[in-house]
């Protein structure tokens, strides 16, 4: 699984820090950054949670280990807009 976030798009609500502290930060704007580009299976489900948790749709998963090659899930759907951290 590789996780980002598409930066344009946060707006700062902070799921993904509450739903997966140890691959998701806010900074001191309160927009979210990634501190683990390539989380270890066993946070795999908090990441998913962060990724459909978010209003914004901004954390963007890939190779999620769902088996389609997509890693297509609720956040995944649209096209980043604006920078990815």
């Amino acid at each position: 699984m590789r996780v980002r976030i598409d930066t344009g798009r946060c707006v700062g609500a902070g799921q993904c820090e509450r739903a997966a502290p140890t691959v998701f930060r806010q900074d001191e704007d309160g927009v979210g950054g990634v501190l683990d580009r390539t989380p270890p299976p066993a946070v795999w489900e908090e990441v998913r949670e962060a990724e459909d948790l978010c209003p914004a749709r901004a954390v963007l998963l890939s190779g999620d280990g769902t088996g389609d090659g997509t890693g297509a899930g609720a956040g995944a759907a649209a096209p980043p807009t604006g920078r990815d951290a």
